[in-house]
């Protein structure tokens, strides 16, 4: 014989168990409605037979007889009250107890089986007892003449049966309301296991639990962050990545999306006020692609992939392409100078060959030597040399301001680099040929940048928009999406503490304008301290061609 199991599904056991809770609390409660119900009818059916024994004590005949002991005139008064009533005995005694009358005049003659002494003693007495005629309710009263002298008792019962009687007809109600309670719990147990039942896809308890581990240890072990959103807009989960990207504070599950990050193009992304797919967004110093889907809840999932190190990655690419077709291009303009030089010598004219040569090499190495005697810092250096020779072959000519100086000191190079390499880039970007200047200042440990074109320039009302996450004037090209660069230096810039403003510049377009303070050493010896500390847009430029 097979032993029953408990059922593994949910729906099943929620259905199981909750019917088990209906029944049992049915039962309990009509248990428990029943018990004063009982107990409130023996009260009802000892006070009737109290108002019958009082009624029958007022009787002067009966009690004539009872004084003289006439059986034939008490059992006959007795009897006549008992059957107008409908109780179960009318029994009157004398003073010793002796039965005068009784529903079987047998007993007549003899004691009555209980204590009459309360009621001869003049009290009247109520009871559930039982007697010859079995469990009954009583009411006893004493029996007195017309001048108040107690001859006997009144004994006057009420059968349990016609109590327990009036009991069942009780609780067939009683028993009704209860089933059609417990038949409403079914139902509706029933329904709510059926709901779950699609809710859980009908998996079994033990399956909740692999799940969830399972759960735990994908969300904590893939290098993707992922948030869940309530349909409020509310955080209900972030696994460890997702914390760490977006920087999000221990108490931030149960929070509205809004208050746990600050204002901007991320969280409008996350709140699902900016649609799309694969979206970039900027956290501090972290550029991040960020994709929402909906839930059936009316909540949302969003994941977030970190790109940072990609981004640098595809800048340097970028920045390597057009080094590499600078080199293409200086190669055809060294083959263009060979091949002259080789004619100057074929036509004799050393003479001229000799200057070609001098002023070819002479005018690289000034260059070289201008850049590397303003700009100290090695990196920076290198970035504008680069940056020279791309500008060179764009028909684009890099201006260096000749009171630009910058020590090596710098607290942080590779963020100083990103910000002047944007900048550069982005006024690289904007012009099809023309001139872009770039500044540099030391003021103690504050370093102020300036980087202008002769561009079209911003407008006013786009000052600020240019700043946001994935705006831009151009179309992205297909490996990486645009409007990360200025939004990144200015995340970079403000976490400095640092600012920066765009303006309309000197050359007629945008000027960009970068103070950072603690950017560099202060323990350092900056040379050159007898520089202004004017901002450079107060002062005149002597500029430094780089080409």
């Amino acid at each position: 014989m097979r032993r029953p199991h408990w059922p593994r599904r949910v729906f099943a056991q929620l259905l199981l168990s909750q019917t088990v809770v209906t029944v049992g609390v049915t039962a309990v409660t009509a248990g428990l409605f029943l018990a004063p119900v009982s107990r409130e009818l023996d009260r009802d059916a000892m006070q009737r037979a109290l108002s019958i024994a009082q009624a029958t004590a007022t009787d002067e005949v009966l009690a004539r007889a009872a004084a003289a002991r006439d059986t034939a005139t008490a059992q006959r008064n007795a009897e006549q009250i008992r059957l107008a009533t409908g109780a179960s005995f009318v029994v009157v005694t004398d003073l010793d107890g002796i039965r005068l009358s009784h529903t079987d005049p047998a007993k007549i003659g003899f004691r009555v089986s209980t204590d009459p002494g309360p009621a001869l003693k003049g009290r009247s007495v109520t009871a559930i007892e039982l007697g010859t005629l079995g469990r009954t309710a009583r009411g006893k009263v004493p029996l007195r003449l017309a001048d108040g002298r107690i001859v006997g008792e009144v004994s006057v019962g009420i059968s349990d049966d016609s109590i327990r009687h009036r009991l069942l007809g009780m609780a067939t109600g009683i028993l009704l309301c209860a089933g059609a309670g417990l038949a409403a719990g079914t139902v509706a147990t029933l329904v709510l296991a059926r709901r779950l039942k699609r809710r859980t896809h009908n998996i079994a308890v033990a399956d909740i639990s692999a799940l969830l581990v399972e759960r735990e240890a994908m969300l904590h072990g893939i290098r993707e962050g992922m948030v869940a959103l309530d349909a409020r807009g509310r955080i209900r989960l972030a696994n460890d990545e997702a914390v760490r990207l977006l920087a999000l504070p221990e108490d931030s599950t149960g929070r509205p999306i809004e208050q746990a990050l600050p204002a901007g193009r991320l969280t409008e992304i996350l709140a699902g006020r900016i649609a799309g797919t694969d979206l970039p967004a900027v956290r501090d110093d972290r550029v991040l692609v960020v994709n929402r889907m909906a839930t059936a809840d009316g909540g949302a999932v969003v994941t977030l992939r970190d790109r940072t190190e990609l981004e640098s990655l595809v800048r340097e690419l970028d920045t390597t392409r057009s080094l590499t077709e600078a080199l293409r291009a200086q190669d055809h303009e060294h083959a263009n100078r060979m091949h002259t030089l080789l004619g100057l010598l074929e036509l004799g004219r050393h003479e001229q060959a000799a200057e070609f040569i001098s002023e070819q090499s002479g005018s690289h190495a000034a260059v070289a030597a201008a850049i590397a005697g303003q700009v100290q810092d090695p990196h920076v250096a290198a970035l504008l040399a680069g940056k020279a020779a791309v500008a060179a072959e764009r028909g684009v000519r890099l201006l260096i301001a000749a009171d630009t100086h910058l020590p090596d000191a710098a607290v942080d190079p590779r963020a100083l680099v990103t910000v002047v390499g944007n900048l550069v880039d982005n006024a690289l970007d904007a012009l099809g040929g023309g001139e872009v200047e770039v500044g540099l200042r030391a003021s103690g440990g504050t370093l102020l940048i300036e980087v202008a074109d002769s561009g079209p320039g911003v407008p006013p009302e786009l000052r600020e928009r240019i700043f946001e996450e994935g705006w831009s004037s151009k179309t992205a090209p297909a490996h990486r999406p645009r409007g990360l660069g200025l939004a990144l230096v200015r995340r970079l810039v403000e976490r400095a503490g640092g600012r920066i403003t765009v303006d309309r510049g000197p050359l007629g377009g945008a000027r960009f304008s970068v103070e950072l303070p603690e950017a560099l050493h202060p323990d350092r010896p900056l040379a050159d301290r007898h520089l202004a500390d004017r901002p450079l847009a107060d002062r005149p430029l002597a500029r430094l061609e780089a080409s």
